[in-house]
C-alpha cells in the first residue's frame, strides 16, 4: 500500500497535553500547551512553544519561569477549557476549580490536581515564527506519592495521562514494553538454560 504525500506541516503525534502555569500566587494564569518536550538530559532541559499573542507569553517572558503540569483524564475538561479561554478575561484557576499550590523554586503556582508538576527556569527564547520557544532548565519535579511504585519510579499506568493528537485528546496507560525489551534476555529462559547445563554436567568428572 503506497503512502499519500501532503504538504509540509506539524504531524509528529501524539504529544503531551500539559497545562503551563505562570505568574505568581496572587496573579497567575494557565495556558494549555502541546508543543512541549525534552531537549537535553544533563542538565535537564525542556521547552514549550507559545504564540506571542497569548496572554501567558508576556508573563513567562518577563518572569522567565513557568511550571509544566501534566494532565490526566480527570483534568481533560479543564485542559481543553484553559486552551480556548484567555487569561485576560477569566481566572482559570477559579473557573475550573483548580487549586494553587506553592512551588519550591519558582514563584509560579503549581496545579495541585496535576499528578506531576515540573518547575522550570527559562534560559533562552528562540523566535521561530508563529511560535517562540522557551528553552528552560528543570529545577525540580514534584510527583503525587500515590503514583510512585514500590521501586520508587513513576508509574504512568496509575494516573491515566492524556495526550494530544491532530485535534483530539487520548488517554495513555497500557504498557506494551519497556526500554531495551527488544534485546533483553528472558529471565525464565536463562534460568532454564542454567538448570539444564547443571543437570547435563552433574556426573561429569
Amino acid at each position: 500500500m503506497s503512502k499519500i504525500t501532503w504538504k509540509s506541516g506539524t504531524f509528529i503525534y501524539p504529544l503531551p497535553a500539559v497545562m503551563v502555569t505562570s505568574g505568581n500566587m496572587e496573579k497567575s494564569n494557565i495556558i494549555t500547551v502541546a508543543w512541549t518536550g525534552i531537549l537535553n538530559t544533563n542538565p535537564a532541559i525542556v521547552y514549550i512553544s507559545v504564540r506571542p499573542t497569548r496572554y501567558s507569553y508576556e508573563l513567562i517572558k518577563k518572569q522567565k519561569e513557568f511550571v509544566i503540569n501534566l494532565t490526566n483524564e480527570k483534568l481533560a475538561y479543564a485542559t481543553d477549557w484553559c486552551g480556548v479561554k484567555s487569561g485576560k478575561d477569566v481566572d482559570k484557576f477559579k473557573q475550573m476549580n483548580l487549586t494553587k499550590e506553592k512551588a519550591n523554586f519558582v514563584k509560579c503556582p503549581m496545579i495541585k490536581e496535576s499528578p506531576v508538576t515540573i518547575e522550570c527556569k527559562v534560559k533562552q527564547i528562540k523566535e521561530l515564527g508563529s511560535h517562540h520557544m522557551f528553552i528552560a532548565e528543570v529545577l525540580c519535579i514534584n510527583a503525587e506519592e500515590k503514583y510512585i511504585n514500590e521501586k520508587g519510579a513513576f508509574d504512568i499506568s496509575k494516573c491515566n495521562l492524556i495526550a494530544y493528537s491532530n485535534g483530539h485528546y487520548y488517554s495513555l496507560g497500557r504498557k506494551i514494553g519497556r526500554f531495551g525489551f527488544s534485546v533483553q534476555k528472558k529471565k525464565a529462559k536463562t534460568t532454564k538454560n542454567r538448570r539444564d547445563y547443571k543437570t547435563k554436567n552433574k556426573y561429569k568428572t
